[in-house]
């Protein structure tokens, strides 16, 4: 009979033992699916934010890229001018306002003082006529760049400005939508259209005020940024001897 009871007892902890083992495997399984979880959980979180951020650098280097662009246009349409000093009569006058509104971009020419000149007794001068103007993109022909042509001076008599030497370059990139509109004092109202070289227009006048308006697509949705440009020299330059065409008669 002790020999039957040894062999039960060794019998009954051998079953316990395997019950015991059991239940540990079990706990080690349930731990290692929690732990899965929380770093599915951890790795789901850190790469979200990370998309995030990417996202919103992005979106704050194409706003900051727009306001570089926009304080550059500011700069130019802050240094307009007019000048008597030629001949007022010329059909292509040498300095002038023009904005035309159509399209999605408005196009704009105007003389300025902006001119910088890099080398020494170069054929240039501080005097430049700036055009904005929409193109196509280099890289991707289905996108619009706004365009900025500077000549390295003023034309001559006889001179047409499109033969003229002249530097193009991208202001804004792939943009949806360039609006200029300009504050004429007299009429004390916005005008989306400006010439300064036609007796039924602005004849020899500049606006007071120009509004540039720019608007361009942002994971798709359609963004807008606005400022304004304060016109300084409002009264055309004359010399006091009278022009040079004038003195000629």
């Amino acid at each position: 009979m002790s020999r039957v009871a040894a062999t039960a007892a060794a019998d009954a902890r051998r079953a316990a033992g395997r019950g015991q083992a059991g239940m540990t495997l079990i706990e080690v399984l349930v731990a290692s699916a929690i732990l899965a979880v929380m770093l599915s959980l951890a790795w789901t979180t850190t790469s979200r934010t990370s998309d995030v951020k990417r996202t919103y650098e992005a979106v704050e280097e194409r706003a900051q890229e727009m306001r570089v662009g926009l304080a550059r246009v500011v700069d130019d349409l802050e240094h307009a001018y007019l000048s008597k000093n030629e001949d007022t009569g010329a059909f292509d006058r040498r300095t002038m306002f023009t904005g035309k509104d159509g399209g999605n971009v408005d196009e704009l020419r105007f003389t300025s003082l902006c001119h910088q000149v890099l080398w020494s007794e170069a054929n240039e001068s501080d005097q430049t006529m700036i055009s904005y103007f929409a193109g196509p993109d280099r890289d991707d022909r289905n996108k619009v760049d706004w365009l900025r042509r500077e000549q390295r001076r003023l034309t001559d008599a006889g001179e047409s400005y499109k033969s003229m030497s002249a530097e193009t370059d991208v202001v804004l990139r792939d943009i949806e939508q360039v609006d200029f509109a300009y504050w004429d004092w007299k009429d004390n109202e916005w005008k989306s259209d400006w010439d300064s070289t036609k007796q039924d227009a602005q004849k020899d006048r500049l606006p007071t005020r120009v509004k540039i308006t720019v608007k361009w697509r942002e994971a798709g949705q359609v963004v807008e940024m606005s400022t304004q440009a304060r016109l300084l020299l409002q009264e055309p330059l004359e010399s006091r001897f009278g022009t040079e065409y004038e003195r000629a008669q």
